[in-house]
């Protein structure tokens, strides 16, 4: 089964931007401890971070697809990066999903593997 897991945390790149040596390489640390978990039981498919907010386009709905800058939601909560992982179940992917920085607010969810 796939998963996408989302990583937000509030005002995340300015605090990112702040963080000393100690939180980057625990970070990264815990970032690396998920990948080999995936990795040990499943399938990385792709992982990475996100540009800040400021450099999203929004596409609107109908036919002339308004674009307008930034992201979807207007929130102090940020998406900074995802996963795509291949895991045997949805316990397995929050299991692993735990191993993710403590600072984010770790979103697990169910894709629905369609083949575009």
């Amino acid at each position: 089964m796939r998963f996408l897991v989302l990583l937000t945390e509030e005002d995340h790149f300015t605090k990112w931007d702040e963080a000393g040596d100690d939180l980057r390489k625990r970070t990264i640390d815990d970032f690396n401890a998920f990948g080999d978990a995936v990795r040990a039981r499943g399938t990385l498919v792709v992982g990475d971070a996100l540009q800040p907010p400021a450099s999203a386009r929004r596409l609107g709905p109908g036919p002339e697809r308004s674009v307008t800058r930034g992201p979807y939601a207007e929130t102090v909560e940020q998406i900074g990066g995802f996963y795509l992982v291949d895991l045997p179940d949805l316990e397995t992917a929050v299991e692993i999903a735990a191993l993710l920085p403590r600072e984010y607010t770790v979103e697990v969810r169910p894709t629905l593997e369609i083949t575009v």
